[in-house]
């Protein structure tokens, strides 16, 4: 995805203002208990997408969001190769995640609450992301007015169809079902 030079000055407070994702400087992390002791995480480097955001009225915001899933990376090649298979997210029939909003609401200083429709593995299901951090719009070195932002939630990956599992010997299950998300982007006003 490319980012659009702008022009102009810092965004207005009653304006709404379009953002591109910079896929180089956005993210999204997971983690997962593995044999019910520690946790496993991983990340996808692919992230793109737009923000539509007005400051003053959160109603007319929304977020359209999508992830590669074959950029997953967990620093192992083979566990990698196995959570791209069809026992975990079947990446050859669902190669995006994607993230669409239905209501956006300020809950504090530079904090939202964004209610919207998460599909993994072609099951969509409604998710809220605790959206924190966002910054004051900036002007970088090349012209260019960005803000940053960071979201988290919990899934069930069974929800969504990932059910692989393995039982243990003690009973447990080799892989958790809760599913923490953290994502962290950098977003670039549109002209």
């Amino acid at each position: 995805m490319s980012t659009i030079q702008t022009t102009g000055q810092p965004a207005a407070q009653s304006a709404i203002f379009t953002y591109n994702i910079d896929p180089t400087h956005s993210n999204a992390h997971f983690k997962v208990r593995h044999l019910m002791i520690a946790w496993v995480r991983g990340e996808f480097t692919k992230v793109g997408g737009t923000i539509a955001f007005n400051e003053a009225d959160h109603a007319v915001s929304s977020v359209t969001a999508e992830i590669d899933v074959n950029s997953i990376s967990t620093r192992v090649p083979d566990r990698d190769k196995h959570l791209l298979s069809a026992d975990f997210l079947h990446a050859a029939d669902n190669p995006v995640i994607k993230f669409q909003s239905t209501k956006v609401v300020k809950e504090g200083t530079d904090e939202y609450h964004v209610t919207g429709n998460l599909t993994i593995r072609g099951v969509t299901r409604p998710v809220v992301l605790e959206v924190d951090s966002v910054t004051p719009e900036i002007k970088d070195p090349w012209g260019f007015f960005r803000r940053g932002a960071a979201a988290t939630t919990k899934i069930s990956r069974k929800e969504f169809g990932v059910a692989f599992n393995q039982l243990l010997e003690t009973g447990g299950v080799a892989i958790g079902d809760e599913v923490d998300i953290s994502i962290d982007v950098e977003l670039v006003r549109q002209a």
